[in-house]
């Protein structure tokens, strides 16, 4: 029953993660769009950066941006934080439930660090806040007044971070942090910068004083960085689906990969918002679209050194069931010993011969090739395990 219970809560937190960040980001994306968008008008008062026609639903819309803050507060003033907040909140408890409670599982991969569930934990927590402070100071540094240096210091930091969390957590551990070390940067900007300095632009208006243009410049640059983060934070909290991201050695490179990708499609989508044009945006998508194929063609391997195709006897399939039973169905069988689940993981099963032949690709992918299975190798596969498994498989996998 508490299996069940626990997927449940998993299910519906991740539910309303992927929810609320739906909302912050496209909040997020519409006003870095209507930024870019805006235009002087004729006729227009000089307290207005300018305005943006807008059509959607059948209706048209006219925006207006104010340079500092109009000469009156308006009666109803629409605010967007809580869909940032919420968002962290449900991550954070959804890194809890999964990686938390299952630290030995998940989080925890001895042959990288032998460390205790609270320690692992520990550091998790200890991670994402140094984070945060980390990259605030140097945006409150005089670094923060040069564009280039600061992006070039925060890739830098955010690269950091992914190396040290691969030398500490399993991989796919350490990309979820990298994500959740990212997310926390991205509300630490709307919780600590954007929305302080929007109510300190309140309290001055409604006091009758002028508001510190200085406020409205700090949280857009925040803003605006969130923006430019947004892409590399999605694949990271899908990265767990997809191991030959992670289960490879100097995994942390394709963290800095990600970055650079999504940093070129942002630049390229902020640019042609904004009217530019020329050479410099029209090869932007290519030079992201050539990044990808780099990071794509980097994860093949081909060498002739795998554990597949090592030489050796043939293998048969009443040899390598034994490893199945001995490593696999602990968790892949129709009756998981392993408290942690009451049905197997994608209802993936190895009770049979022909169950292990019909996921034999798949076993190949996750077993042989990335060695992501078993998880955080609990059930102790041998090296040469695999290379039977991968022996029978290239072999045609028959019986």
């Amino acid at each position: 029953m508490s299996a069940v219970l626990w997927d449940w809560i998993s299910l519906l937190l991740r539910w309303a993660h992927v929810m609320l960040g739906i909302l912050w980001i496209g909040t997020s994306f519409h006003f870095i769009w209507l930024d870019a968008s805006l235009r002087r008008e004729a006729n227009q008062p000089d307290g207005l950066a300018g305005g943006s026609w807008m059509v959607h639903g059948g209706g048209f819309y006219h925006a207006e941006k104010y340079l500092v803050a109009p000469p009156n507060l308006p009666a109803k003033l629409h605010w967007f934080k809580y869909e940032a907040y919420f968002a962290w909140l449900s991550g954070f408890l959804l890194l809890g439930v999964v990686y938390y409670l299952g630290a030995e599982e998940f989080l925890i991969d001895p042959q990288v660090m032998a460390l205790s569930p609270g320690a692992a934990i520990a550091i998790s927590i200890g991670g994402l806040a140094a984070g945060w402070i980390a990259y605030d100071a140097l945006c409150r540094s005089p670094m923060g007044q040069n564009t280039a240096l600061l992006v070039t210091a925060v890739f830098a930091l955010v690269v950091g971070a992914a190396y040290a969390f691969t030398e500490v957590f399993s991989g796919r551990a350490a990309f979820i942090h990298v994500g959740a070390f990212i997310g926390t940067i991205m509300t630490g900007n709307v919780f600590f910068i954007i929305i302080p300095n929007q109510k300190k632009t309140v309290a001055a208006m409604l006091a009758g004083e002028k508001p510190d243009p200085a406020l409205g410049l700090m949280a857009r640059q925040r803003s605006l960085h969130n923006n430019y983060l947004t892409l590399p934070v999605i694949l990271m909290m899908v990265s767990n689906h997809y191991p030959m991201l992670y289960e490879r050695a100097n995994s942390w490179l394709y963290v800095a990969g990600v970055l650079l990708i999504g940093g070129l499609v942002r630049q390229y989508a902020n640019a042609r918002d904004g009217g530019e044009t020329g050479r410099y945006v029209t090869w932007l998508l290519p030079a992201a679209g050539l990044l990808a194929l780099l990071l794509i063609v980097g994860s093949f391997d081909f060498s002739k050194s795998d554990a597949s195709t090592a030489s050796g006897p043939p293998v048969t399939l009443a040899e390598i069931e034994p490893i199945f039973q001995q490593r696999c169905t602990a968790c892949h069988s129709s009756s998981p010993t392993d408290s942690n689940y009451r049905q197997p993981p994608k209802g993936i099963a190895f009770d049979t011969s022909d169950e292990i032949k019909r996921y034999a690709k798949q076993i190949y992918r996750m077993a042989v090739r990335t060695r992501a299975m078993p998880l955080g190798n609990k059930t102790g596969m041998l090296p040469q395990e695999r290379v039977m498994i991968g022996r029978w498989i290239d072999a045609g996998a028959g019986g």
